[in-house]
């Protein structure tokens, strides 16, 4: 198999893995790590969440503070000009914010997917008696849910791991108690808790993507020399390839 132009051989990702480089930062990481921009038939440019719409698109991987600055001096215009080869492009005013909302939905999308498959744990007596027995794989809270609530099921998980004293706990989720109950059509829904292996690692490319655009995972350095990243449908996975950008969350950590 020819290895994806300038692919770094010491990458230790799988080769069947593309990779895209951010045109505002100029970082590299696995396209799914990343936000892809697509323009409809008309020139405007909407975020393409699941990276599907055809054509030529543009990659960024820098948080919404990061890319509303960006907007504001122009760089995202000029990166962008230069990504989709001087078309005549519109970016809407609300950019940011619709970006922000097809991340939350992707990743709202999923949880519904794995609770309809009877993966997704819900509620705290269920989950505490799965995470003591060594029965859960990832768990999170609401971003409003109580500090003791959240304390006692982190105390449950990390005795059913045998990790006390690790500072093993929770995702605290960019979604309240409300937002996630209207996505999963439940009732008061504030801990979550999965015990597939599999079905956490499905969850954590929207997760991820959603915490690094909203700042709370590591982003790159601001100021980085823009740099074109395009795709077509032919050439998807030619794209520029390096080292992954490192996430935080607790997906990672118990893979």
């Amino acid at each position: 198999m020819r290895n994806p132009r300038n692919e770094r051989l010491g990458s230790d990702r799988s080769a069947a893995e593309p990779e895209r480089k951010c045109i505002l930062s100029g970082e590299h990481a696995a396209r799914d790590a990343l936000i892809r921009l697509a323009i409809s038939p008309d020139g405007l440019v909407l975020p393409d969440a699941l990276a599907r719409a055809p054509g030529r698109g543009a990659w960024i991987g820098v948080s919404r503070a990061d890319l509303e600055i960006a907007i504001a001096k122009g760089k995202l215009k000029g990166a962008l000009a230069r990504a989709f080869k001087g078309a005549a492009l519109t970016i809407p005013d609300d950019l940011a914010e619709r970006i922000e909302i097809a991340l939350t939905r992707t990743f709202t999308d999923r949880l519904g997917l794995e609770m309809r498959a009877g993966k997704l744990l819900v509620g705290s007596d269920r989950i505490a008696e799965n995470a003591r027995q060594g029965k859960v794989a990832w768990l999170a809270h609401a971003a409003d849910a109580a500090e003791d609530g959240s304390r006692k099921l982190d105390q449950a998980w990390r005795v059913g791991e045998d990790a006390e004293g690790s500072g093993l706990r929770g995702d605290t989720l960019p979604l309240d108690r409300a937002a996630l109950s209207v996505a999963l059509g439940r009732d008061n829904v504030v801990h979550l808790a999965l015990a597939d292996k599999a079905a956490a690692a499905r969850l954590s490319e929207p997760l991820q993507r959603l915490l690094r655009y909203l700042g709370s995972a590591g982003a790159p350095d601001e100021g980085g020399a823009a740099a074109e990243a395009t795709d077509t449908d032919e050439g998807k996975d030619s794209a520029d390839t390096a080292a992954p950008l490192a996430m935080t969350t607790n997906l990672d950590r118990r893979a």
